[in-house]
């Protein structure tokens, strides 16, 4: 996976303080997001044939003495009711946005909101990464995080991250581009 696992392994250490041995990651976000993209890129895959998630994925990635366990769910509506049934044990929640696609924002944000005040989430580290930068509609990072109020998360580490799945493109999280919140006592 090279450099794009060295950059999330490093957003890993840098939100959760350490980087265990083993961490399982659930990745989620509306429907045509780009998180099996994302998932694909990241593990190094063909990102060219990518269909609707219609349930989950799995992956294991080993790299640098750590493995990620991903799980990729699909953001369909009708599956939205039964994410928290994944969430138990999680150690990273990764959300996906599909910068471009602003009539969605107020959607995505309240899902993001619900997941958020989930108790098996609590005190879980998001990292959230808003997709399609490559699209010329694309809403930059700084803006979403706004829009979305992500400064109103004082209870867990979060960072918002721009990035392009198809392109790989900010997948290698690099703190100049990258914002990171701590929690405020």
């Amino acid at each position: 996976m090279g450099e794009a696992q060295k950059g999330l392994l490093s957003v890993i250490e840098k939100l959760k303080g350490t980087t265990e041995q083993e961490v399982r990651i659930v990745l989620l976000g509306l429907d045509n997001a780009g998180k099996t993209t994302l998932l694909k890129s990241l593990a190094s895959e063909d990102v060219n044939t990518i269909t609707p998630t219609q349930g989950f994925n799995i992956k294991s990635v080993a790299s640098h003495g750590m493995k990620l366990n991903v799980w990729d769910i699909g953001g369909q509506r009708k599956i939205r009711p039964f994410w928290k049934k994944y969430l138990e044990k999680t150690d990273l929640l990764i959300y996906v946005i599909d910068s471009a696609d602003k009539k969605r924002f107020e959607e995505t944000g309240l899902e993001l909101s619900e997941l958020i005040d989930e108790e098996n989430l609590k005190g879980v580290p998001v990292l959230i990464f808003a997709n399609k930068q490559d699209l010329a509609t694309a809403s930059p990072a700084s803006e979403i995080a706004e829009g979305l109020n992500l400064h109103t998360y004082r209870d867990r580490e979060w960072q918002i991250q721009a990035c392009s799945a198809v392109s790989g493109e900010g997948v290698q999280v690099r703190p100049a581009r990258a914002l990171l919140i701590s929690p405020i006592a």
